[in-house]
């Protein structure tokens, strides 16, 4: 008699969504049967993804068990941020459930390549996420001081979606224009992060400066 805890199955589940009951879900749809999964295996939301409460897709994690692999379209019409992102495929590879998002090629838990990649989202997650909270103390502090500052803003050169451009730009396994398909950048604005110093080296020139 076959142990069924210790049964894997091979079986594609998809998720698809939309914002409003105006919007169409048939091109999510027809990429996830393209993709192979049955008709019957797919479910959607119609609603926005800051929702914490979607029936959809908490019907479609219910249905999943290791060994299988959950199907999106692209990745936002999963996550409601970053963090939940991570956050949630974090727990399926736990479980033992792969992840893959059709328009992020290169985002595929089931293979060695994509695992990696999504692991330096995950990192880079974690990353962002004291940043905020190193930035948000030095604000606050910085306008008990001074008050408020004005000033045009700019892309500081540590922000994740730069250091992630970079790094998988010296990964030569990994094309212009996939990584632009990742990180859903256009190729002009690929080259002007590349042409952004790295932290290490903005922190060096400061140094200089402030020592001259």
């Amino acid at each position: 008699m076959t142990d069924p805890i210790s049964t894997i199955r091979n079986r594609s589940f998809g998720y698809a969504r939309v914002s409003t009951d105006d919007q169409d879900l048939s091109l999510q749809i027809d990429a996830l049967l393209r993709f192979g999964v049955a008709q019957d295996d797919i479910f959607t939301d119609r609603m926005s993804g800051a929702k914490e409460d979607r029936p959809g897709l908490t019907k479609c994690l219910t249905n999943l068990r290791p060994g299988d692999t959950l199907v999106v379209w692209r990745l936002d019409r999963l996550g409601r941020s970053m963090r939940h992102l991570v956050t949630l495929v974090e727990d399926l590879r736990e479980s033992r459930i792969g992840f893959k998002s059709i328009s992020d090629g290169a985002i595929d838990t089931t293979s060695a390549s994509g695992e990696l990649i999504f692991n330096i989202f995950s990192a880079l997650a974690q990353f962002e996420r004291r940043l905020i909270q190193e930035r948000t103390k030095a604000g606050l502090a910085a306008a008990r001081a001074r008050g408020r500052v004005g000033g045009r803003k700019h892309l500081p050169t540590d922000t994740p979606r730069v250091v992630l451009a970079k790094k998988l730009h010296r990964d030569k396994s990994i094309g212009i224009k996939q990584i632009c398909d990742t990180l859903r950048i256009s190729k002009t604005i690929f080259y002007r992060y590349l042409k952004m110093p790295d932290v290490i080296e903005e922190y060096a020139n400061h140094r200089e400066t402030g020592n001259s």
